[in-house]
């Protein structure tokens, strides 16, 4: 009889330092699908829903494509929403029972109201649903903070092995051949949890350079050992105040515990000896200026504060600021401020007025210029290559793009979009050559994609609620000791 295997997901970052909820409507403005529509939009595309579809339609198994729904990151998920989710899912879920196996897609950093650990309560829903004697296997975000809830609720969990996130497809690919050998009872998957006692600062996270770098080689290197199936690195995400808020190690085995648990203490005991390496040294904006204007160019400025792939709004104009009182530096900076793309439309082409962009308690990241309309419009686009994310569809809302006095190009949105797409400047006819700086919301994930023009990369250490410096915010619920916080 031919197998069947349900495919799912519920995938949401959540920053519980942003005050405003995640709602709805931000999971309707993102991607929530189910059934054929799910297949029609991830079949090509380079997120691990497409490698899980690639591997099961190659083996011919029968593919229940129950539902997806992710939002951008942002603050905590909404007990009403959650709820809401929930139901949707084992809906669909009920109505394709029974099945064979199930391919799962948690963020591994979400949080609800009414669940803090968001990923571990609904697979263990799960779980509880299909029974201990269905496999379920499925992928992880590195930024996941780890439970053991989630550990406890699958057979196996891999993650992503780059960020910028580029290897998903590929992951998506792994999780679904590990569930097929599963099902074809060729292996038995038994993981192992390790919560680290320390937490990565998000901008040493670079899987392309050191300190990442040399600490996924060893990882690599123990992978090949036989009996492991999977070697996950989980950098964490620093902004959500959980108890699992830090680094952890998945180490999936051939049915042997006890090799699982020494390749995690041989990784631990590495990233232990390096940890201060993974704290890193923060820079301003007052420190880079003279350097920028020295580096080749064009130079890649990275907001690390206001990092929408984060949960940041993405409306901070710090580094706008700055870059416009320092003049000679030509420079574009996409924010997300619909009340000023509607004041924008309210113009012709070739207008010039007054705009105020922001609205932040913290005055530094609040703007007034006069500004010169160049264009507004539709703000759609498609990425074409793997790109963090995975995604190929991408939604702005209507956009206005502007000219300051000084001559930077703003480029103003109605919905919050994270720079991980040169598309998202080049389809409205902005060539990222023509500027000295091009000042991108995140920390890595832009890198992906802006490296193949940028010169020069530099990480901004700015204020919001995705500061680079993590002691800077106050903590109620995260394990202790943990490094930086605490001397280990």
């Amino acid at each position: 009889m031919r197998l069947k295997v349900a495919v799912m997901g519920i995938t949401h970052e959540s920053n519980t330092f942003v005050k405003e909820p995640t709602t709805l409507r931000q999971f309707r403005e993102g991607h929530w699908m189910k059934g054929e529509a799910l297949l029609n939009e991830y079949r090509g595309a380079f997120h691990e829903l497409g490698g899980m579809i690639e591997v099961l339609e190659q083996e011919g198994i029968e593919i229940v494509p129950v539902m997806y729904a992710e939002a951008t990151p942002g603050g905590i998920v909404s007990a009403v929403t959650y709820e809401i989710l929930l139901q949707e899912l084992f809906t669909a879920l009920d109505s394709a029972l029974p099945v064979d196996g199930c391919l799962v897609v948690p963020h591994g950093a979400g949080v609800s109201e009414s669940f803090r650990d968001m990923d571990g309560h609904w697979l263990s829903l799960v779980r509880e649903k299909l029974g201990d004697g269905i496999p379920i296997i499925g992928t992880l975000d590195p930024h996941g903070n780890v439970s053991d809830q989630m550990i406890a609720s699958t057979n196996a969990l891999v993650a992503y092995k780059t960020n910028p996130h580029i290897d998903q497809r590929e992951t998506g690919r792994l999780a679904a051949k590990l569930l097929v050998s599963t099902l074809k009872k060729k292996i038995r998957p038994l993981q192992h949890l390790i919560q680290l006692p320390m937490a990565i600062s998000i901008e040493q996270q670079f899987t392309g350079k050191a300190p990442c770098k040399s600490l996924y080689a060893l990882a690599d290197v123990l992978s090949r050992q036989q009996g492991i199936l999977s070697i996950s690195i989980m950098l964490g995400f620093p902004y959500a105040d959980v108890e699992e808020m830090g680094s952890s190690i998945i180490v999936v085995t051939d049915d042997d515990e006890q090799l699982a648990i020494g390749t995690g203490k041989t990784l631990e005991a590495y990233m232990m000896v390096h940890k201060q390496e993974f704290f890193g040294l923060k820079q301003d904006i007052e420190d880079l200026l003279p350097r920028i204007e020295k580096s080749e160019k064009p130079v890649l400025l990275l907001d690390m504060g206001d990092n929408v792939g984060g949960g940041a709004p993405g409306n901070s104009a710090y580094l706008l600021k700055a870059l416009e009182a320092r003049g000679k530096i030509r420079s574009f900076i996409c924010l997300c401020d619909p009340t000023a793309v509607q004041l924008a439309t309210r113009h012709a082409v070739g207008d010039t007025f007054e705009m105020v962009t922001g609205d932040h308690e913290d005055l530094t990241m609040n703007y007034t210029s006069r500004v010169k309309l160049l264009y507004t419009g539709d703000g759609r686009f498609k990425e074409t290559v793997p790109r963090h994310g995975g995604q190929v569809n991408f939604d702005m809302g209507k956009i206005a793009l502007v000219v300051t006095s000084a001559g930077n190009t703003i480029m103003l949105t109605s919905l919050r979009v994270p720079p991980f797409s040169l598309k998202q400047l080049t389809s409205f006819n902005i060539m990222p050559e023509e500027f000295d700086v091009l000042v991108a919301k995140g920390v890595n994930a832009p890198i992906a994609a802006y490296a193949t023009v940028c010169k020069t990369l530099l990480q901004v250490n700015t204020p919001g609620v995705t500061c680079a410096d993590m002691t800077r915010f106050n903590y109620m619920n995260r394990r202790r000791p943990i490094f930086p916080f605490e001397e280990i």
